[in-house]
């Protein structure tokens, strides 16, 4: 299983990064490949100019259309997600998010900006044609602390839970998609199958 990581938040330090984080130890341990993109990661040119030609946003799109499912987490800011992953989710096709699991993760300053998900980020994975969006996980920021130098930074024990449960039924929703199965092996079995009337 592949699985897309992608953070929203321009800081080096942020929030978003932090669940990101924990969501791929979590999934590392249970043998789920995560490949993590942040933002930041992309030049700020290739963004604005709609570089579809550039490497990484090649390596990107190449990445998202083998995924079995994305990770999509953004700080929210004045009632809706980043607008520097909203323009990294327009450099997707239209169809790049068909046959996906996706979790929907945002953090904000205080829970009045819990629906921004529902509101401002779903329809856009939704006209991305997203079949399976989960409910997702919002966390306000007094739920996470950073801890001290390279110390961990510390989830509330009620986000810790949300958090693990929404990353449960992001993994059963992972294996239970249907595998494709390659066309010359499809049409061994249909050859090889027997017909009956």
């Amino acid at each position: 299983m592949l699985v897309v990581s992608l953070g929203g938040s321009p800081s080096q330090r942020s929030r978003t990064a932090v669940l990101l984080e924990r969501s791929r130890q979590w999934l590392q341990r249970l043998g789920v490949e995560v490949v993590t993109f942040q933002v930041r990661d992309f030049p700020a040119e290739d963004l604005l100019h709609a570089r579809f030609d550039s490497p990484i946003v090649q390596h990107f799109l190449q990445l998202v259309e083998q995924a079995d499912g994305l990770i999509v987490a953004t700080p929210v800011y004045k009632a809706s997600f980043a607008g520097a992953l909203k323009t990294l989710l327009d450099l997707l096709p239209e169809r790049a998010l068909q046959h996906k699991v996706i979790l929907p993760i945002a953090t904000g300053g205080s829970i009045a900006h819990m629906l921004a998900v529902d509101y401002a980020l779903k329809p856009v994975l939704s006209a991305l044609k997203a079949e399976e969006t989960l409910q997702g996980i919002f966390a306000d920021d007094s739920q996470i602390a950073y801890g001290e130098g390279s110390a961990a930074a510390q989830l509330a024990p009620a986000l810790e839970q949300r958090l693990e449960e929404s990353l449960q039924q992001f993994h059963r929703a992972l294996a239970r998609r249907p595998q494709p199965v390659a066309p010359g092996v499809l049409n061994e079995r249909l050859l090889s199958a027997r017909w009956s009337i």
